[in-house]
């Protein structure tokens, strides 16, 4: 009876939550308490958690009550739990990142900015959640936590790095949560488990009081099963923030009041050349989002496969500096896969990265120019629907490439410019899988709108697995 009292909230978007408990129709307590029962019992078999916050999560619940019966205007996302990848400062928790000298770190002092920030509007915090060690991955197999694993498929990949993000997200656990992309680790996650991610430009939300990855690359943002909940989590966590030197200072422009306005004059590409699809499953999943967006034309962009390369050469030589220190006292205790990809970056002349970064200068000045010709443009998000775990190699078309390096595929050459790109989950059996949708800076608008308007068409949807 317990089960069925908690899946009456725990499948429920944000909003509808939040809009039940503003409306007195059910309490914030009632709704943690379902959610936390679900992470008991479900959780062992996703291993998407980290800690779970029981009791911070039902003072704060207490507190959303106790302000709605005192008449308190509530928040946009009152009583709505969340999660947040263990890269994010959690006040009392050690940040984990993923890894296992971390653990050894003192307890955070503050929340990071997002977690303030969301809270602010009401939502509740109920756990830190698994991801790939320093966020290095693509996989979400952790060696010192274990693999998260696929709500839709046990036996598989929940994508990484935000591993614990997706699978929470898609598994029922909590309907939204935090993850950061670097190189594709919102995206590839969201595509594997088959729901909505956002990363937002380069710049637009906070990462204070996060554990950086690659300072140039790092982005912040949510994850959710409906593009609404994405629009209203986006909303709650923008604004400027000096404790994030590159966090601009830019009117802060609510996107979920405008997704109902459509979208059906927006100029929408398919990127060609590297961007082909070469499997059934993204061909398929591309093809069924560009006919419902009237996406017609194809659209290069230059030189994309140097683009990726670029971003290998920024990542691994940045990542490197910022570890060198602890790879030197004690690179045992690192996933071997990492410690060799960082001690490789220390090792890349500098020539090369400083080619790499002037590259990345001109591939972003060619590519903004494509927006003079389109609104958005479509790509697939990963080359295939989520691996096995522990499954070295993949077929993309006819060509086997490993797993590990090119779940990223197609969001590495994408990553290193600052765009916001929404990817939306197409519901195809037996697995999802997702498509970017590519805007141009600062217009979070334009994808976000895009993706509601499929959504609500039925060409997209979080499908509900059977866990």
């Amino acid at each position: 009876m317990l089960e069925t009292a908690a899946d009456n909230w725990v499948w429920s978007n944000a909003a509808d939550i939040a809009a039940a408990v503003s409306a007195g129709r059910t309490s914030a307590v009632s709704v943690v308490e379902a959610t936390l029962l679900r992470i008991r019992a479900r959780d062992p078999l996703l291993n998407s958690f980290t800690a779970v916050t029981a009791e911070r999560a039902l003072a704060c619940a207490h507190a959303v009550d106790e302000a709605r019966a005192a008449g308190e205007p509530l928040g946009s996302l009152a009583g709505v739990p969340f999660a947040a990848k263990n890269l994010f400062d959690i006040q009392g928790l050690p940040t984990l990142a993923g890894s296992k000298i971390n653990r050894e770190a003192p307890p955070a002092t503050r929340d990071a900015a997002l977690i303030e920030r969301l809270e602010a509007a009401g939502a509740i915090l109920v756990g830190a959640l698994n991801m790939g060690e320093y966020a290095y991955d693509f996989t979400g197999e952790n060696v010192h936590d274990g693999a998260a694993h696929n709500p839709h498929d046990l036996r598989r990949m929940s994508g990484g790095s935000s591993s614990g993000s997706g699978a929470a997200v898609a598994g029922g656990l909590v309907p939204l949560s935090l993850g950061s992309d670097t190189n594709g680790s919102i995206r590839v996650p969201a595509s594997l488990c088959g729901i909505f991610g956002l990363k937002p430009t380069y710049g637009r939300l906070s990462r204070a009081r996060s554990f950086p990855f690659v300072a140039s690359l790092d982005h912040v943002g949510p994850l959710a099963r409906s593009a609404r909940d994405l629009a209203l989590a986006y909303d709650a966590m923008q604004g400027a923030d000096t404790d994030d030197p590159v966090c601009a200072d830019r009117a802060v422009e609510p996107v979920s009041p405008l997704l109902d306005r459509g979208a059906e004059n927006q100029r929408v590409a398919v990127a060609g050349g590297y961007f082909k699809c070469r499997n059934a499953e993204t061909v398929e999943a591309l093809d069924r989002v560009a006919a419902a967006l009237g996406a017609n034309r194809d659209i290069e962009l230059p030189q994309a496969e140097r683009a990726r390369a670029a971003a290998f050469v920024i990542t691994a030589t940045e990542s490197a500096a910022l570890h060198l220190d602890r790879l030197r006292a004690r690179a045992h205790d690192y996933d071997p896969a990492v410690r060799d990809r960082l001690i490789a970056g220390a090792m890349t002349p500098a020539a090369l990265t400083v080619k790499a970064q002037k590259f990345r200068r001109w591939y972003r000045n060619e590519v903004l120019k494509l927006f003079r010709e389109v609104d958005a443009i479509l790509a697939p998000a990963t080359p295939c629907a989520a691996p096995l775990i522990g499954q070295q190699m993949m077929a993309v078309g006819d060509v086997e490439m490993p797993v590990r390096a090119n779940l990223g595929l197609y969001t590495q050459p994408l990553s290193s410019i600052g765009l916001p790109i929404v990817v939306v989950p197409v519901p195809l059996e037996p697995l999802p899988i997702g498509v970017q949708i590519i805007a141009a800076p600062w217009r979070e608008d334009v994808a976000l709108r895009l993706a509601h308007m499929l959504e609500t068409k039925g060409i997209v949807a979080a499908p509900r697995p059977s866990l």
